[in-house]
């Protein structure tokens, strides 16, 4: 194992991975608590509609796809839905079919479109220098220390959207704001990176894995972490190894993990069942 990862190249895709992993899947835990899972597949269209719209108008797709999903994150962060008989993934589910309808569009009148959205929706982590490294570590690090420093606030406001308790959220409140603006900010440079449906893995898989296995808060967040890492580093193991891709590799990876905390939970489920019939 030591030989697979002493190049440079495979370091590079386990350390963004795992960098990526980390943050996504400790915003994954506000994602799914909030029931807002279609939000990273939400900003992770808009990102690739600010690609398709950089190659329409010829310009940079990076620093485009950034200000579209910064845009993009600050109005969903207005999205609030008091109405019980709606949930907030309809209407962000409406927001997706039509960023990518918009997105279809431009494909259809730019030349060299489809090869961004293609490393967009997959990315390519063999192929992440380390300068992107640093620039990722930096960025997610800063966002990272933000969510610990005022972690009371970010899950006082989960709780409420948990609660469907929003109604004294104003139009506008700034911590929602910094949520979506940090979640858009690291999906715009994870999918870069890692493409859209590992983005969408790490956000999701880990933080559901881990409430199947506890109940605490602090518990959900430490196991969340530990699995996005042990996703990231088998998922790129089992890629070099069998010369499969890294993306699709790290995605069945955390699903394997997903499908054992399942079975844990359903055992933990029948033993509590035949000791309540025995008692």
């Amino acid at each position: 194992m030591g030989d697979l990862f002493s190049q440079g190249f495979i370091i590079n895709a386990l350390l963004v991975s795992i960098v990526m992993g980390l943050l996504l899947a400790y915003l994954g835990v506000h994602v799914v608590g909030r029931g807002i899972v279609f939000v990273d597949l939400a900003l992770g269209q808009i990102s690739m509609l600010g690609v398709a719209f950089a190659g329409f108008i010829e310009q940079d797709p990076t620093v485009v796809s950034i200000v579209f999903t910064m845009v993009g994150a600050f109005l969903l962060s207005f999205v609030k839905v008091t109405d019980r008989r709606l949930k907030q993934e309809a209407i962000i589910g409406i927001i997706y079919a039509f960023a990518s309808a918009l997105t279809v569009l431009l494909i259809s009148k730019t030349a060299h479109g489809e090869a961004d959205i293609s490393e967009v929706l997959f990315g390519s982590l063999f192929t992440v220098t380390h300068s992107q490294l640093v620039t990722m570590a930096v960025v997610f690090g800063l966002i990272g220390l933000m969510h610990v420093l005022f972690r009371k606030r970010f899950f006082a406001l989960t709780e409420k959207f948990e609660n469907h308790d929003v109604e004294d959220v104003g139009l506008f409140d700034l911590w929602n704001f910094l949520f979506y603006l940090s979640i858009g900010l690291a999906i715009v440079l994870a999918v870069r990176a890692g493409g859209v449906i590992p983005v969408f893995s790490f956000i999701v898989v880990p933080p559901v894995a881990a409430i199947l296995l506890t109940q605490r808060r602090v518990g959900t967040v430490l196991l969340a972490l530990a699995l996005s890492v042990a996703g990231s580093f088998f998922g790129v193991y089992f890629s070099v190894t069998f010369d499969f891709p890294a993306g699709a590799s790290i995605v069945a990876i955390l699903g394997g993990l997903f499908l054992l905390a399942a079975a844990v939970r359903l055992t933990r489920g029948r033993r509590v069942t035949e000791e309540v019939e025995a008692a």
